[in-house]
């Protein structure tokens, strides 16, 4: 089976990084798959044994992502969106995939409707047109307008096949972010979070009693970074690693670093995961992977959900995860060095928390939906 999965991040790299689980699981299955990715590059995560096209990059203004950057900081012109339109429908004609998976899109990624639209255009056209389906995360962005809710159901009325919610439904349905009809339910598949292998323990113990803080890759967490260097001040019995992600690490690292405060500032390493496994706290914004990481694990955190513009995903699902042990949500606008060692102190205290019931065979469940789905065609 030939699978297509087209995604663009625009900010952070937790869009590419499900994708890229994904994309694995079918690999894993004997299928071949390729991903058509947008957004800028992330060598920080793993793409062994992916096909990965590059399409010419874009990232949005911040966190205006109507406002869409090319890499020299100008904004994209029409002929640079044309480009990438061309080359992902180019990739699909060569292809002539069974399954086309758009990451996001129709729920999001609306700037790109133009781009999006004529991929689902051209699959249409195939003299064999695949399986059609959305990847979307346990919690989306809410629509600001009901015209929005419509206008993604009308686009999954004309060219899906079905949805895949990538969340556990006795934790977490779609209907807490997005208006739910009868019509959308009914192309819903619940395959339970997407995740890769739980972690297993680091061969050296790298990250052991530390305080590990991440931020993805993009530089709004930088806030984060900073009052996790004041907090190093006031508890320098602690062991504090800032591992800060994107292309630009370095010069980040340079304009962030204290050479007053005792903490760790390094790129984001490949071996975050196994880190974990030894840590005795996490720091982090509550984007979809980290939430998965933290569950995992079971290692006590502190989450601070970004909340910049009108962004509200996050914060849902901090608050979802803060009623369960070892979790304290802290709010952006309280966040000091001083108010995240008290949260540090608080979640130090919970009781182990235990989060074996949640479905982590995401990856694997979309497989089998859209093999079924390509198996039901043919």
């Amino acid at each position: 089976m030939n699978v297509l999965i087209a995604v663009t991040h625009l900010l952070g790299t937790g869009h590419l990084a499900r994708a890229l689980t994904l994309a694995r699981a079918f690999v894993a299955q004997g299928h071949k798959v390729q991903i058509l990715s947008g957004g800028g590059p992330a060598p920080q995560l793993d793409h062994s044994g992916v096909d990965l096209l590059q399409l010419p990059p874009l990232r949005s203004d911040g966190v205006d992502f109507t406002r869409l950057l090319i890499p020299d900081g100008s904004v994209a012109d029409e002929l640079y969106h044309r480009s990438r339109r061309d080359m992902a429908c180019a990739a699909l004609q060569t292809m002539q995939p069974d399954v086309l998976i758009t990451e996001l899109y129709p729920f999001g990624r609306r700037s790109l409707r133009a781009e999006f639209n004529a991929l689902l255009e051209a699959a249409h056209r195939l003299p064999r047109r695949p399986i059609v389906l959305a990847s979307i995360r346990d919690i989306l962005a809410p629509p600001s307008k009901p015209k929005k809710a419509e206008q993604a159901e009308e686009i999954i009325s004309r060219y899906y096949d079905g949805v895949l919610v990538h969340s556990d439904p006795q934790a977490t349905r779609l209907e807490v972010s997005w208006p739910v009809s009868p019509a959308l339910a009914a192309k819903l598949h619940y395959t339970g979070y997407v995740a890769p292998a739980a972690p297993t323990p680091h061969p050296d113990g790298a990250g052991a009693g530390e305080i590990l803080v991440s931020a993805g890759g993009g530089s709004v967490g930088d806030a984060l970074y900073r009052a996790a260097i004041e907090a190093s001040t006031l508890r320098p019995d602690l062991t504090w690693r800032l591992l800060v992600g994107g292309a630009d690490a370095k010069s980040r690292i340079d304009d962030l670093k204290d050479p007053t405060a005792p903490a760790i500032l390094e790129p984001a390493r490949p071996d975050f995961r196994q880190m974990l496994c030894h840590a005795k706290a996490s720091v982090s914004m509550c984007g979809y992977n980290t939430a998965l990481d933290l569950l995992q694990t079971g290692l006590p955190a502190v989450i601070v959900p970004f909340d910049a513009g009108n962004e509200v995903e996050q914060s849902l699902r901090a608050q979802s995860l803060a009623p369960l042990d070892g979790f304290v949500a802290l709010r952006a606008k309280d966040l000091t060095g001083k108010t995240l060692c008290q949260s540090l102190d608080s979640v130090l205290a919970a009781p182990v928390r235990n989060c074996d019931s949640f479905r982590f065979d995401g990856a694997a469940r979309t497989v089998e939906i859209a093999a079924n789905m390509a198996q039901e065609r043919a």
